[in-house]
């Protein structure tokens, strides 16, 4: 137990991997793992194409979240020593100009080991100029930083590419009929068609659903409403006597389905416009469903009430891949895309968190360093008194994972 601890400290003094390989690895175990990997992905093909496509999303997301930290450590004089795919046993490696570049048998992650990254981390001491604690805190705070950044510049990339090609999903300023109820109802013995465009009750002109829908329960049943319509760019008036709604006793009923969004088309300029204000208002919401995620009373509350609000479910990547099913089905490769942006900057947000073992508890320490820092006399914390915090935190995570796996099994999302 002693030495998985000691294990454990080291990495995440190092911030990941600690052990160089020597070029050999288990084929046996290698293949096996190999076939195991493709075996997966080719099932989750089989089972559904658009899971395959949003888990290759989300492996190309986290290379070039590390690539960000790769790069960014070189432009900087920062010495890399290990570049992996995954987590767990080796399964193949190679080393090329001073790095090692592999591929790990678990797929839950990726890594850049930088070298001297707190005063814990041990170092040749000819290479004390070229580690991450040698360098100048806005040099530390890019590195530190730039998985995160990248994950914001996916999002972005993202959200222009699924608007200057599809459009943006938003309210389009006018009220739709997608489609009539079943049966003998109001609006279809008033003449109402699929497609109509209602521009108003009465006297009340309505641009969104919802303004729709207060216009209508406005009103008792047996009341008759003037409808102002557009059919084919002619504009009209149909009479409509209200019915009494057959699952809401007492409420008046029209008796249509109906939208008022849809996606805009946007030109390449708005959509990058558009996408830098996405990422604003994403990133607030993933704040606020961060908060809830990470609080175990909530994670308490769905294994234990199976109505509890689905807004503070924590999940995993188990529930998301089950949402991406449902989401491509009705929305294809737009959906998929969008589904990866919003993603993208929840895992910038989640991993800027300002505790380790998550990069912004590296970019909280550096920040600590600089401002405890003088002219001349650089200040370097006791990264050994986090191990207990970062240790908890890990705990925090792996109860959360076990929650969210058990839910996502239990209760599949998609």
């Amino acid at each position: 137990m002693s030495n998985i601890y000691e294990k454990f400290r080291s990495e995440i003094a190092a911030g990941g991997a600690v052990e160089q390989s020597d070029g050999s690895v288990d084929r046996k175990q290698s293949l096996i793992s190999g076939a195991a990997i493709l075996g997966l992905l080719a099932w989750l093909g089989l089972r559904d194409a658009w899971i395959l496509v949003f888990v290759l999303g989300l492996l190309i997301s986290v290379f070039l979240h590390e690539v960000g930290h790769f790069v960014t450590a070189h432009r900087t004089g920062m010495k890399v020593t290990q570049f992996y795919m995954g987590f767990g046993p080796r399964l193949w490696s190679t080393t090329r100009g001073g790095v090692e570049y592999g591929i790990r048998a678990l797929p839950l992650g990726a890594f850049v080991r930088i070298v001297g990254m707190n005063n814990l981390d041990e170092v040749d001491p000819a290479d004390e100029p070229v580690t991450y604690r040698a360098q100048s805190y806005p040099r530390k705070l890019l590195v530190i930083t730039a998985g995160s950044l990248m994950h914001l510049i996916i999002g972005v990339v993202l959200f222009t590419t699924v608007y200057s090609s599809w459009g943006r999903y938003q309210e389009l300023g006018a009220v739709t009929v997608s489609a009539l109820a079943d049966g003998d109802s109001p609006a279809s013995r008033a003449g109402i068609q699929e497609g109509d465009v209602i521009v108003a009750i009465d006297d009340t002109t309505v641009t969104t659903r919802s303004q729709f829908v207060n216009a209508i329960v406005a009103n008792e049943p047996g009341d008759q409403v003037t409808v102002s319509i557009n059919r084919d760019g002619t504009s009209s008036t149909l009479d409509v006597v209200l019915a009494e709604h057959p699952d809401v006793p007492g409420s008046a009923f029209f008796g249509v389905a109906s939208t008022s969004a849809g996606y805009l088309d946007l030109g390449v300029i708005e959509s990058v416009g558009r996408s830098v204000a996405d990422i604003g208002t994403t990133v607030t919401e993933s704040v606020k469903g961060l908060v809830a995620a990470l609080n175990p009373v909530n994670s308490l509350e769905h294994l234990t009430n199976e109505i509890a609000d689905p807004a503070t479910r924590p999940t995993t990547v188990v529930g998301i891949s089950q949402v991406s099913g449902s989401v491509g089905e009705s929305d294809g490769l737009k959906g998929i895309l969008l589904l990866l942006a919003s993603l993208n900057i929840f895992v910038g947000v989640f991993n800027m968190l300002p505790l380790l073992p998550f990069d912004g508890g590296h970019a909280a320490i550096a920040t600590y360093e600089r401002l405890r820092s003088r002219p001349g006399k650089p200040y370097r914390a006791d990264i050994s008194k986090m191990i207990p915090v970062a240790t908890t935190v890990v705990v925090l995570l792996a109860f959360l994972l076990a929650t969210g796996l058990y839910l996502d099994l239990t209760r599949p999302l998609g």
